[in-house]
Formats: C-alpha cells, structure tokens, sequence
C-alpha cells in the first residue's frame, strides 16, 4: 500500500550488490509509476527512468528540453513505488559542473539508486541518433568528478555515459572510458556500441561494470542476456521499450474506435479491470480503514 517499504539507502546497497554479483541484471524502463510495479511483479532486477521517456511523455523531443526538477520529480514518483532499486538519465547533468553537483543531490533526495551522466554537449541528442557532439576530455571529466564529490550516500552509483564512439571511434571511447572511471565513474554506459566485438573492448578497457543499452531502431542489434553476458556486460536496460509498447496498443485502440464505432475489438488485449485494481493494491486500501475504504473489489 502507498510506496516502497524499502528505503533509498536500502536499494543504492541493493543495486551495488547487483552489480558486483558476477550475473546479469536486467532494467526496464517504466514510462509511469504503475509500470515500476509491473517490472517488479515480473522478477526484473530493477528498474530503468530514460531521460527520452521522460522528455517524450511531456510530448517533447529527446534533445534536453527537460529541466531537473522534472526529471527528479517525475523520477521520484517512479522510484518510490517500487521496492526494487532505480536508475535515472540525468543527461548532461544540467549544467556546470556546480549544475552536476546539486542534481546529484537532488536525485538522492528523489530515491534513487543512482544516474548516469553524458559527454554530450548541452543541448543534447538522443544517443542513437547521427549529429552528436561530445565535449573534451576535461570538461567530461569535471563533471563526473563533480557528480561522484557531491553525494552524500556513498552507495549513490555514479555512472558515466560516453557518446564518443560516434563522433571518434572505439579506440576514442575506451580511452574516454578508462579516463571517466579515473574521475570516480562507478560504471560505464558507453553508447550505440554496434556489435558484441565492440561491448567486449570496453569490458577490456576497465574493471568497473558496464551497461548495454538495447533500444529498439537504434545503432546496437537487439542483443539477447546471454549473449550480452558473453562480453562481459552487467546490466542491460530497455528504455523506451515499455513506453513504445503502450502508446502502439493506445494507437491501435483509437483507430479501433475511430473506425469500428467501438473498443471492442482490442478489450481482449487490454489490461483487465481486476488485473489494474491487483496492480494499483485496491485490497490494501480497503483493509487499512473499511470506515473510509469501504468500497467493493470486483471478482473478490
């Protein structure tokens, strides 16, 4: 009922032990409180808060049009409903590097698990997409030096994300890796790697553990757990895949409606009333106080 009955300081050291543990970890992304619930009924490891998700949901372009109170609130929201730990994108971490700093702390304040913050300059674009700039190698550097000095729980997980690859090279990107661990990263998030050969010269170029991101339309093949787990890799997230996956059954039912006169055709893929009520703990409410709750469960 209500939030999470695990705090904050309890899921940063669930998500450090995750990482360490020699398996895999698997974070969808939930575009909603209610799908942070879902992933944790469906035994993920945690859960993922993409900053294009974020953007997309206020109707806007990926390209850092959102402002940190946004994202910290709505990140917040997400996190605080689920007792599994959770990642945000906090892009290029808003700012300066003093900018870097206070949203490290206001994420912390938020709940979460930890952030990843990129080497992209500001404004932004999303990772998979042609046109990225990257900043030099210390302004980078700054700002995860910023980022790892400003928080306050030391089990807050600074990972560093890296877009060099596009613009440099490989080579480029294990150097920029290996340069961002140097500065405090706790892990690695090098992006639109293009094949398995290329996760694997990254797990080669540090010892700290590192992200594969595998959105669909983008740079990276659609990699499988095991075959991810074969370079090396140690979380895998899945950004926009629920987010996508919601708005088609949204698309489809109102070109139901709009062509049928009626949802009835699309009622067997839905989300059943019971299921919601199940999801959203309607029971729980009920039980806490039956002299203000006294409504009726359907099917119970």
């Amino acid at each position: 009922m209500l939030y999470s009955k695990t705090t904050p300081e309890q899921k940063r050291i669930r998500f450090r032990e995750l990482l360490s543990s020699g398996t895999i970890q698997q974070f969808p992304g939930a575009f909603n409180p209610l799908s942070a619930r879902l992933i944790e009924e469906k035994g993920f490891a945690g859960v993922y808060i993409s900053g294009a998700v974020l953007a997309n949901d206020l109707g806007l372009p990926d390209i850092g049009l959102t402002t940190l109170t946004e994202v910290a609130t709505r990140a917040g929201q997400i996190a605080r409903m689920t007792d599994l730990p959770s990642i945000v994108d906090a892009d290029t971490g808003f700012g300066e590097p003093m900018n870097v700093a206070r949203t490290v702390q206001e994420l912390e304040n938020a709940g979460l698990a930890g952030c990843h913050i990129e080497d992209q300059f500001n404004p932004k674009r999303c990772g998979h997409l042609d046109g990225k700039n990257v900043v030099d190698l210390d302004t980078a550097t700054k700002r995860i030096r910023a980022a790892a000095d400003a928080r306050r729980d030391p089990n807050f997980l600074i990972m560093a994300r890296t877009d060099i690859r596009a613009t440099d090279g490989l080579e480029a990107a294990q150097q920029r890796a290996q340069a961002l661990v140097e500065a405090g990263a706790d892990a690695i998030f090098p992006e639109a790697m293009k094949d398995l050969s290329e996760f694997q010269a990254i797990r080669d170029a540090v010892d700290v553990p590192i992200l594969a991101n595998m959105t669909e339309f983008g740079k990276s093949d659609l990699f499988t757990v095991d075959q991810l787990a074969g370079v090396g890799v140690n979380m895998i997230i899945y950004p926009v895949t629920l987010l996508r996956s919601a708005m088609g059954a949204a698309e489809r039912t109102l070109e139901s409606i709009k062509s049928d006169g009626t949802q009835e055709a699309q009622v067997p893929s839905m989300l059943t009333r019971a299921r919601l009520y199940d999801l959203v703990d309607y029971e729980a409410y009920n039980h806490f106080d039956t002299g203000v709750f006294n409504f009726r469960i359907p099917g119970n």
